[in-house]
């Protein structure tokens, strides 16, 4: 018998949580679903986009917040990979590359996917991919 599992909810740790919603709402797409007082000077967000949930969560409590992130801390977050269904990943290099973000061209895997990868602004890897027809 297994566990009937209906869906996943990341929680990530984030430093400065204006940067990261902006990040993930104004330039992915993602919306506010529900927040721990109105955004975005807020300590922990759930955010939604076509299905795909994600909750953000401060690193620090806004009065012991140091004045910049810690870089080990940061230099640990690019174990970690968030991998996005992403039908249309050149749409997507092309959106992100408009927006300024640094992004290299999407890839085509040995294994059939095609990818493009994005760094958050606290050092979360992000990959949209879809298989290659």
């Amino acid at each position: 018998m297994s566990i009937e599992i209906r869906w996943l909810t990341p929680l990530i740790q984030v430093f400065d949580m204006p940067k990261s919603i902006a990040f993930y709402c104004d330039l992915l797409g993602f919306s506010v679903t529900s927040s721990s007082s109105p955004p975005p000077l807020c300590d922990w967000v759930s955010l939604s986009l076509s299905g795909v949930n994600l909750m953000l969560n401060t690193a620090y409590e806004s009065d012991s917040r140091p004045p910049l992130p810690d870089p080990v801390r940061i230099d640990a977050h690019s174990d970690a990979g968030l991998f996005f269904g992403c039908p249309d990943v050149d749409a997507a290099y092309e959106h992100l590359n408009s927006q300024g973000v640094k992004v290299r061209k999407p890839i085509v895997t040995g294994y059939g996917m095609k990818q493009l990868y994005v760094t958050d602004p606290d050092g979360y890897v992000l990959c949209f991919q879809w298989p290659v027809e």
